[in-house]
């Protein structure tokens, strides 16, 4: 559609730096607070929820627009379909290959092999509510808002393709779209705030010292995600003659926020119009992110099985190559639920467990008080998967228009 408006990037550009900049300090100011006032920061928690719980009536429907946004104006239901397997099929290789790494690095590294005599310094609670994290499993399962989102929104978008008033009707729902943007643009100025909270409270309820007995399972994690981002998206790029350095320089500014929040969806605006301005196709970016954000959780697929196996090395349970392959396949169900709302990986984590039967359950609760860290990990690790995998359909599709004012290409 030519009168296809564009998200304005140039409403974001300058902001969104500046923006980056304060969320970093703010980073900073947290982290000084909680190690020197644990007291005050171990009450800042509040800061980073509310913000979330802010932005999320907003961020639902901008999602939701842009994907009807975006399969209306293909206008071609069969490039609909096109975008929608090749998208699907990626995504279901790229976290397998995930998986299968996460194992190999447990396996590797034993993360789990540690002086067993150390855990007791960690605060473990006595038991966990299995009913509260069975209780949240299921809502989590059954309520599932980004998948259902997902589904209404291509059927709608479908169902517009096919009316006679669908450009009159796309412009309106992209004014909606844009307003909605410009709201969040100005709630975006709290994020540094909510970042400093977040940052404080993570800082004064753990600290450094109790993380040391888990530094080698935070580290078999870190540099887990940081190969499979580095090596394999890599490898992926530079097939297609993109730098990755370059792409992520190109989005550090999100990535800083998503690391700030703890949440992907914070940047989902933010992301949309950085793709499309690289030169990624409306109907491609608009399907694909929202579509990865419940299949292509790459950080989640990579978590899971460290943290299964890292349970198994300290409790030693002995796995055979049938377990293996078990735990391989509940995870490839389990990480797609790990989306929709910050720290969903964990809340997939108990599934897994208990789906599997043969970990134990208060395992979790040794998890938990690290989980914050894993989350940071794990949050941009999906971030950038799921950026990357619109870039990656675009080139599929052959429906990349190189931007000259933003080259990702690769320089000999």
């Amino acid at each position: 559609m030519e009168n296809q408006q564009p998200i304005n990037t140039s409403l974001s550009g300058k902001f969104v730096k500046n923006l980056a900049s304060y969320v970093f300090v703010a980073l900073l100011l947290g982290v000084v607070v909680g190690h020197y006032f644990p007291e005050k920061g171990i009450r800042l928690d509040f800061l980073g929820t509310s913000f979330l719980y802010l932005i999320e009536p907003f961020i639902q429907p901008v999602i939701f627009l842009t994907i009807v946004i975006g399969v209306s104006g293909v206008g071609n239901l069969k490039k609909v379909r096109s975008i929608s397997f090749k998208a699907i099929t990626y995504f279901i290789i790229i976290t397998t290959l995930a998986i299968l790494l996460g194992v190999a690095s447990a396996l590797f590294i034993e993360p789990g092999k540690i002086a067993k005599s150390r855990i007791t310094t960690i605060d473990i609670p006595s038991k966990i509510s299995n009913a509260e994290f069975n209780g949240d499993s299921f809502n989590f399962l059954i309520l599932n808002r980004p998948l259902i989102l997902l589904l209404l929104a291509i059927l709608l978008g479908i169902a517009l393709s096919f009316s006679r008033h669908r450009e009159l009707l796309v412009i309106k729902l992209q004014k909606v779209s844009y307003f909605l943007y410009k709201i969040l643009m100005y709630l975006f100025y709290l994020i540094p705030i909510a970042a400093f909270g977040g940052m404080a409270y993570a800082v004064s309820k753990f600290g450094i010292d109790s993380l040391l007995p888990l530094g080698k399972l935070l580290a078999t994690t870190y540099i887990t995600m940081a190969f499979f981002i580095f090596a394999v998206l890599g490898l992926i790029f530079r097939y297609y003659k993109i730098s990755l350095w370059k792409f992520l320089i190109y989005i550090k500014e999100e990535l800083l926020i998503v690391f700030g929040t703890s949440s992907s969806r914070t940047a989902f605006p933010l992301i949309v119009a950085k793709l499309e301005k690289a030169g990624c196709s409306k109907a491609v970016v608009g399907l694909c992110i929202p579509l990865g954000y419940s299949f292509n959780l790459a950080g989640a697929s990579i978590f899971l099985p460290i943290c299964t196996l890292f349970v198994a090395q300290l409790f030693d349970i002995p796995l055979s190559l049938e377990d293996i392959a078990a735990i391989i396949l509940v995870i490839m169900i389990t990480s797609k639920v790990a989306s929709g709302v910050p720290g969903s990986g964990f809340i997939a984590l108990t599934i897994t467990f208990t789906t599997l039967h043969k970990f134990p359950v208060e395992a979790l609760a040794l998890l938990f008080s690290v989980d914050k860290f894993m989350n940071e990990a794990r949050t941009i690790t999906n971030f950038i998967g799921n950026a990357a995998g619109a870039v990656i359909i675009s080139k599929l599709e052959k429906d990349f228009t190189p931007n000259p004012e933003v080259d990702l290409s690769i320089t000999n």
